[in-house]
């Protein structure tokens, strides 16, 4: 019995370890430069600006950042902190969310670019929230994508405008 206890607590222990290998410098070494060119094209395809790069990965000095850039372009070895990871982290799944919710690109940025209703927004664009300068920011409105994606309710997009509701006999039971 004592050797079923201890696999017991080592399974308990299990995930804190594996959550330290996460962001271990090793790992984080290898991510970097993949991170970091991924962030730079999708900040391409929204028109960031340099001071938008610059709050979404919480703010670093302007020559570091051109540094993490030619370095990642070069496919050169560096090191992000875990922050700028995590911010990385939420553009990829904005962006991947943008690319689930509108069938095209260009409407994905629209809808960054319009002021919208919703509370977490208060009548502003989402990239206001998202080039807030803060990794909150940014967290908003991934979530608010994310339960957009899992069907909480989102402005219609042009799918939606021209859906036509199903009828009774468009539901077929075997």
């Amino acid at each position: 019995m004592p050797h079923a206890q201890s696999t017991k607590r080592q399974d308990r222990h299990e995930p804190h370890r594996l959550e330290t290998d996460r962001f271990a410098p090793a790992t984080r070494k290898r991510l970097s430069a993949p991170a970091l060119r991924t962030f730079l094209a999708i900040a391409d395809l929204w028109g960031l600006n340099e001071e938008q790069r610059l709050l979404v990965l919480g703010y670093p000095s302007r020559s570091t950042y051109h540094n993490w850039a030619k370095q990642a372009r070069e496919h050169g070895a560096f090191t992000l902190d875990v922050d700028t990871l995590i911010r990385i982290s939420a553009v990829l799944g904005i962006h991947q969310a943008l690319g689930i919710l509108f069938p095209d690109e260009r409407l994905g940025v629209a809808w960054l670019r319009t002021p919208h209703e919703a509370l977490v927004f208060g009548g502003h664009p989402p990239l206001d929230v998202l080039t807030s300068g803060t990794q909150d920011g940014l967290m908003t409105v991934r979530r608010f994508l994310d339960a957009a994606r899992g069907g909480i309710y989102m402005h219609p997009n042009i799918l939606d405008e021209t859906f036509t509701p199903y009828e009774d006999g468009d539901i077929v039971f075997r």
